[in-house]
């Protein structure tokens, strides 16, 4: 990691010494977001995986319904199957996210280096919410295209879009939490699972509520839209928050 500080020359009784200004938070989370955006675009094996894993569950997805009926009844179930399709996703994602710091005792440098925790988890939250993003721009309009011959979303299904960034920041917040807890663990794919779903069920509950409504519209979005959105914010900033307090204790 590159070092950006201010250093000064002083001289005490004839000894010249070099005094270091350590770099603000801000440079910190700039410099970690940039390492991890680089390392990745520069081989793109996490969003090529991601991305070949959303579409081939698109495709399951598209076999398990080819003999439905289809009629309006579809869109009453299209959220949750979308929200599968992200939380599947984001989980091979975010078992990737900490492989490369774990290889030849990269996690161990990091730590050595005198660096806020809570900037190693902001920047890794980060840079596994873009890479989720990325994977979500291509992934959700090719799921429309798969199904759009089922129904028709209402006039109000563009609003799918709020829970669909509400419901990725706590996955990345909360994911990358809980990934860093199984890194070093024996099976970490299937434990990093078996935490992740049950922590992040009210926050999918709650996308799903919203993303349902937007799809459905009408009596139904008016009901219930805006009630699940902010029962997912909330979970979000109380989860997101306690995961960055928590992180020294956890990666320590």
């Amino acid at each position: 990691m590159e070092r950006e500080s201010e250093c000064r020359t002083a001289e005490r009784g004839g000894t010249r010494s070099t005094l270091c200004k350590a770099p603000s938070t801000w440079t910190q989370y700039k410099t970690l977001l940039a390492k991890d955006l680089k390392a990745e675009f520069r081989t793109k094996d996490m969003v090529v995986s991601m991305g070949i894993y959303a579409f081939l569950v698109i495709v399951v997805f598209g076999v398990a319904l080819s003999f439905a009926r289809p009629g309006a009844e579809f869109l009453e179930v299209s959220g949750g199957l979308l929200w599968a399709l992200v939380v599947f996703t984001s989980l091979l994602g975010l078992n990737r996210s900490f492989a490369k710091e774990t290889e030849n005792g990269c996690l161990e440098g990091l730590l050595l280096a005198p660096l806020d925790r809570g900037v190693i988890f902001l920047a890794k939250a980060t840079s596994n919410l873009v890479f989720l993003v990325l994977v979500e721009v291509i992934a959700v309009p090719l799921y429309w295209v798969f199904f759009s011959s089922f129904a028709a979303p209402a006039e109000t299904g563009w609003l799918l879009v709020a829970p669909l960034v509400l419901g990725s920041i706590g996955i990345a917040g909360i994911g990358t939490m809980l990934s860093t807890i199984t890194a070093a663990t024996r099976g970490k794919d299937v434990m990093l699972a078996l935490l992740f779903v049950p922590v992040i069920f009210p926050l999918l509950y709650a996308c799903v509520s919203a993303t349902t409504c937007a799809l459905v519209g009408g009596d139904v979005f008016a009901d219930g839209f805006l009630t699940s959105l902010a029962l997912g914010a909330g979970y979000d900033v109380v989860m997101i928050l306690a995961s960055w307090v928590l992180y020294d204790f956890v990666v320590n």
